[in-house]
């Protein structure tokens, strides 16, 4: 079996200010078998700094990550949860979600086919494009 590319991201939330349009966008990616969620692991840190990790079952109303469909639990470990939350202030939450890209495994195929090997890779943030591409619509 090929596997696509794993990638991971940590998503903040500062304040706690978390809304429900995520949920179903990443069911839609699932369903759609663009990704394939291998683990989400919810992270809080309270007032007082101290580390708390939510499981996606204990979410509930418009957050409900109940509908995706996923593999989810045990590649997430204590390390990375603790790393993860070191970038948030005090009141504060995230997800580190880990998930397969899916949609590139027959390009996986086809460089394991070619001989073709890795050597680098990147996610470039999005405000970075955005103002690159900015810069370029103006020299025009």
């Amino acid at each position: 079996m090929t596997i696509g590319p794993v990638e991971y991201i940590v998503v903040g939330f500062p304040g706690n200010d978390f809304h429900g349009e995520i949920a179903p966008a990443l069911a839609k990616l699932v369903d759609d078998k663009v990704v394939r969620i291998l683990d989400l692991v919810f992270i809080g840190k309270d007032t007082d700094g101290t580390i708390v990790t939510i499981e996606v079952d204990e979410l509930d109303g418009e957050a409900s990550f109940s509908v995706i469909d996923g593999e989810v639990g045990g590649l997430i470990g204590d390390d990375d949860i603790t790393h993860a939350a070191e970038a948030l202030e005090p009141g504060s939450s995230a997800a580190l979600m880990l998930w397969e890209d899916l949609w590139a495994i027959p390009f996986v195929e086809a460089l394991a086919g070619a001989n073709g090997i890795l050597l680098e890779g990147g996610r470039i943030p999005r405000d970075v494009i955005e103002d690159a591409f900015a810069g370029l619509e103006a020299a025009g």
